[in-house]
């Protein structure tokens, strides 16, 4: 096969490129994002652009080195995918799209389209996804389409000059086009004048104040000393990355007046059904206003009402009195401690343990 077909499921389109997606090709080029997450030139012009329309893309279906389709929605040039074929039934796949499509569900039917075709039409066995390290819009593309996460390739992917860590994963021909596990979204909740919205990366000042005080240092010892904004970014990253695999989820606590973060409450070690764990801090200019307990009081609302587990967990330090506090505010029940259960500051302390039954919960709002 010398050209591309085209393809459509009613809504895309996938088809060869022409000399008129030039245009809608530079603009992408110039996208910020597609600037960040792909190696496409910085100088590059409207005559790259066309060349690249016009002679890239065809040249790869002429050498059978890549199956490359302009992706077009209501008659307009929405992006570029393509499989580029590793032989032996393998291809990887890449896509990138124009701004004003994204958010709209087209490139993942576009994807859909062009992996159906690789499959039945090209033999192929096995499609291999890799992105930057990062990249959370094309990782959860591939999510929905059913790809594998297999992990991190450290220093692979050549980016401007240097190597970066790419994320990859795979799709078999067999494979259902769905995805493999539960991508939790964080829902915005409204709790006794408080508002509980997920974290941005605009709260990094706020969480680095949070986490250099005296206080949340000596209670929470696995934080690092001195916290700065690289850890805080850290953090984020890695709160994502636990919300992709569907184990944990967190509440930047905020006052709706000013947006400004209070406190965050997270949820984890989460058995969908059964049972959950809370976990929570405050910033320092929250304390003494009963922000954690409020901010707390909605997330076991959230986990009994909407979540539907049968069981919340909270632990504190047995020396945290203020912790301690608000679990207890919040009916948890004391049910032991476990020595040297927990760090901090100082080393290993005691643990105080608590729950919380969902018939317990339901009882005390009658």
């Amino acid at each position: 096969m010398t050209a591309a077909p085209t393809l459509t499921d009613g809504t895309v389109t996938i088809r060869g490129h022409r000399d008129s997606d030039a245009e809608g090709s530079y603009e992408q080029c110039l996208d910020p994002l597609s600037r960040r997450w792909t190696t496409v030139p910085l100088d590059n012009t409207l005559e790259d652009s066309r060349r690249f329309v016009t002679e890239v893309m065809p040249q790869g279906w002429a050498d059978d080195s890549e199956w490359g389709f302009a992706v077009e929605v209501a008659g307009r040039y929405a992006g570029t995918i393509s499989l580029r074929n590793e032989g032996h039934d393998r291809a990887e796949i890449a896509y990138g799209s124009h701004p004003w499509v994204r958010g709209s569900g087209a490139m993942e039917r576009a994807l859909r389209l062009l992996l159906e075709w690789g499959f039945a039409e090209r033999g192929l066995h096995t499609v291999v996804w890799r992105a930057n390290k990062g990249n959370w819009a094309s990782r959860k593309v591939a999510w929905r389409l059913g790809f594998s996460f297999e992990g991190t390739l450290r220093s692979w992917l050549p980016q401007r000059g240097e190597l970066r860590d790419a994320w990859v994963g795979t799709l078999l021909r067999d494979d259902p086009r769905a995805p493999r596990t539960t991508w939790l979204t964080v829902p915005v909740l409204e709790a006794d004048g408080l508002r509980l919205r997920p974290w941005r990366e605009a709260d990094v000042p706020r969480i680095v104040e949070a986490c250099s005080d005296a206080e949340t240092q000596r209670w929470l010892g696995d934080l690092p000393s001195p916290y700065d904004e690289g850890s805080a970014r850290w953090w984020l990253e890695h709160s994502t990355e636990r919300r992709a695999r569907g184990e944990a989820m967190g509440w930047a606590v905020v006052d709706p007046t000013d947006d400004l973060a209070l406190a965050s409450v997270s949820v984890f070690d989460w058995t969908p059904g059964v049972e959950l764990e809370v976990g929570y801090w405050a910033h320092p200019a929250a304390r003494g206003r009963r922000v954690t307990t409020r901010a707390v009081a909605e997330v076991v609302r959230h986990a009994f009402e909407e979540l539907k587990v049968n069981r919340v967990k909270l632990f504190a330090a047995t020396d945290n009195l203020a912790s301690r506090r608000v679990i207890e505010h919040n009916g948890f029940r004391f049910t032991g401690i476990e020595r040297l259960g927990t760090v901090v500051r100082d080393g290993y302390a005691d643990v105080a343990l608590y729950d919380l039954l969902a018939g317990e919960y339901a009882a005390a709002r009658r």
